[in-house]
């Protein structure tokens, strides 16, 4: 699914809402966002965003190569910094320009196939889910449900050739990332 695609969906946007909101509830997180790369424009676009920042950020783009958001689009790979003022990737004017500067953050990129659609990111985390393998692999695998349920709806809409999505095809989508987070409680 690309930006363009994902802006004018609100199925999409409901499906992106939703996931933020869970990542953040799991992690205990001050903010969670879902950026989408605009390949053409080699951008990465704020789609989604729960807590700091939600009523400013949805929309705004940045280089893909800048930030640690840029950095997990780039290589395709999670990541996980506990001291945001020692990280080389991160980019403290960035954060500064969205009025919020957070301390530590989790990313993980969302994918299809060897394709990166965009980045997931966790800022400020409880203590407890940094500097653990097991809680990377946890914002991996809820990365990787996410980008499941944007396939679901890009692929839907390629099927009926047009912009209306019905209400089943966004329940499968929402039932997926309750499924995930019900699945992400029980092993916590």
């Amino acid at each position: 699914m690309n930006v363009n695609s994902a802006e004018n969906d609100p199925l999409a946007q409901e499906l992106l809402r939703s996931v933020v909101d869970v990542a953040r509830a799991i992690f205990g997180a001050a903010a969670s966002s879902v950026f989408l790369l605009d390949e053409e424009r080699h951008e990465l676009v704020f789609q989604a965003v729960s807590g700091q920042g939600e009523d400013m950020l949805v929309g705004r783009r940045f280089p893909a190569s800048s930030g640690i958001a840029g950095w997990v689009a780039l290589s395709g790979e999670p990541m996980i910094v506990d001291d945001l003022t020692r990280s080389a990737a991160f980019d403290r004017d960035l954060a500064e320009s969205t009025a919020y500067v957070p301390d530590a953050l989790m990313a993980a990129p969302l994918t299809h196939g060897d394709q990166v659609l965009g980045v997931l990111e966790v800022l400020d985390p409880t203590p407890q889910s940094r500097s653990s393998l097991d809680e990377l692999d946890l914002l991996a695998l809820f990365a990787r449900q996410a980008s499941v349920g944007l396939r679901v709806l890009a692929d839907r809409r390629r099927q009926t050739d047009g912009p209306a999505l019905g209400r089943d095809d966004l329940a499968a989508a929402l039932r997926m990332a309750e499924d995930l987070r019900r699945l992400l409680e029980t092993s916590a």
